[in-house]
């Protein structure tokens, strides 16, 4: 009876948690860099309809707005002195929806169908936020009280930069708060994690790479375009991108991927598992071997070249007086933005084109995976998802995490939930979803997670 009870409780919380979030996924919170063309009123109905799913979150825990559309909840701790305080973090902003994707269903319906949640934002970030919500709701109904503060955190512009995570920061500092553990988006648990490895891998980011929004100019006289003149300023701007695609940045394998290789080393066979096996000894030769592997496996040992965005003239029979592409580099645990920016000069050449600076954030700091902080999400990883892989990993995108890195050295970057390689590819694109039995996980270790700490 008492377990029939428990999984009544849980298919309960289950239900819950997917109406909350297909609700979450119908406002269209798509943060921009210009906040000009930001529909504010989609913010601001988005926190009010946290407040009445959650009515024992907002009532119980000490709750502030930060930055401009930031919350922050304190959630004290029972034993005065305790200095475990953990930190779990989520963003409730999105990416835009290009209108030219086909969606199976549409992206902000909140459509739930063939055992999926389906919108933008189901993934990237409204289900972590809906799992941490419900972990905390629930835990409070039962009277639950952790020995240590906790926080939540969960901004709402990390897709342009995450002012409102590092207005949380500064109001933290501002009053002493060293966190014991920060948990934020980053790795998952994966399914095809990398090739010969069957089982899923939960890959617990200790790092994040930095980023460099560049635009490359070039400027011409223009004119009309029956008498195009030679090595114009569409043909420069060509030629810089071409020389990017042939000289990628170097290759070098960080010591944390050496590390999640000699993981996957066990679960494999043949001269893989030997060479794999032997990852931080062998980081040279590995590191030149894996590009060969495919796009994912080449990001984890270079800074990653991307050119995302390409504009000249707006007429068809006009020469562009102005030609310009925006790069996107995500640059590797150990380099910079230096020497990104040094190395990019050198590959182009070319004097005449002018490089602005869009925006820019150093590499992260690396968090201890042999510590206790690892090794408490490691138990409750494997309390949840008992039959997965736990690694350490080096994100390869930004999160509001690396703020937190001025406070803490324990900041490590997981989402929990399963995801295939084609959900993964979902993100920021077309058909984001979400398994219904994987929000369901995600609540659960959330929910594990407070749990240990008191």
């Amino acid at each position: 009876m008492a377990a029939e009870q428990r999984n009544k409780s849980e298919d309960q919380l289950t239900q819950r948690a997917a109406q909350n979030l297909s609700t979450l996924i119908g406002f269209r919170t798509v943060s921009l860099p210009d906040w000009q063309l930001v529909e504010q009123a989609e913010f601001d109905a988005q926190r009010l309809a946290l407040e009445k799913m959650y009515p024992l979150t907002h009532s119980s825990l000490e709750r502030e707005r930060v930055g401009r559309n930031g919350l922050l909840f304190r959630w004290p701790g029972s034993r005065s002195g305790a200095s475990r305080t953990l930190v779990l973090m989520a963003h409730l902003d999105v990416v835009p929806v290009d209108p030219d994707d086909s969606w199976q269903y549409p992206a902000f319906a909140g459509v739930q169908a063939e055992g999926y949640l389906w919108g933008r934002g189901a993934l990237d970030d409204k289900g972590s936020a809906v799992a941490i919500f419900e972990a905390v709701e629930s835990l409070l109904a039962q009277g639950f009280r952790p020995d240590s503060d906790v926080y939540l955190s969960f901004g709402a512009d990390e897709e342009v930069g995450g002012e409102d995570a590092a207005a949380a920061v500064e109001l933290l500092a501002e009053r002493g708060v060293q966190p014991w553990l920060v948990v934020d988006e980053g790795g998952a648990v994966a399914g095809q994690a990398f090739p010969g490895v069957s089982r899923d891998a939960a890959m617990i980011g200790v790092a994040e790479k930095g980023v460099l929004n560049v635009a490359l100019r070039f400027k011409d006289p223009g004119g009309h375009s029956s008498t195009p003149p030679q090595g114009g300023a569409t043909a420069r701007l060509a030629r810089a991108i071409t020389r990017l695609d042939r000289h990628p940045f170097p290759v070098e394998l960080h010591p944390e991927s050496a590390k999640m290789l000699e993981l996957f080393a066990a679960e494999m066979s043949g001269a893989a598992r030997g060479l794999l096996s032997r990852a931080r000894r062998l980081r040279w030769p590995l590191a030149r071997l894996l590009p060969f592997f495919g796009p994912e496996a080449s990001a984890v040992v270079r800074t990653t070249t991307a050119v995302t965005q390409l504009s000249g003239s707006k007429a068809a029979n006009a020469l562009a007086a102005n030609a310009s592409a925006t790069v996107n580099f995500r640059i590797a645990v150990g380099s910079s933005v230096t020497e990104t920016l040094r190395r990019l000069r050198r590959i182009i050449n070319d004097s005449s084109v002018q490089i602005e600076v869009l925006e820019s954030a150093e590499p992260s700091q690396v968090s201890a995976s042999d510590g206790e902080q690892f090794n408490l999400l490691r138990e409750t990883v494997h309390e949840v998802f008992p039959d997965v892989l736990v690694a350490p990993y080096l994100v390869m995108a930004m999160t509001d995490s690396r703020h937190f890195d001025r406070l803490s050295k324990s900041v490590f970057r997981f989402a929990p939930f399963r995801m295939s390689a084609q959900e993964r590819s979902a993100l920021h694109a077309a058909n984001e979803r979400i398994s219904l039995d994987t929000l369901a996980e995600g609540v659960r270790f959330y929910r594990t997670l407070l749990g240990k700490l008191g």
